[in-house]
């Protein structure tokens, strides 16, 4: 696959690289950092979801996430 192909996973990892450069050595970065990066992503607020959070989107759905043929 390419890169363009992949636009949330890319758009994703540009918004933890703004937390973390690429130079970042993971082993170092405390979880409970991370974990405050990672909240402020899922909190943020996206135009793809009708800038409404990726939390409320995953959450507020009574319908299971995953896909049903």
């Amino acid at each position: 696959y390419h890169s363009w192909e992949r636009g949330l996973n890319e758009h994703t990892n540009g918004l933890i690289r703004e937390f973390y450069p690429k130079s970042t050595n993971f082993k170092i970065v405390k979880e409970e950092d991370f974990q405050k990066a990672v909240n402020l992503i899922n909190y943020r607020p996206r135009k793809s979801l009708d800038y409404r959070t990726p939390y409320e989107v995953f959450f507020a759905s009574s319908e299971p996430v995953a896909f049903h043929p």
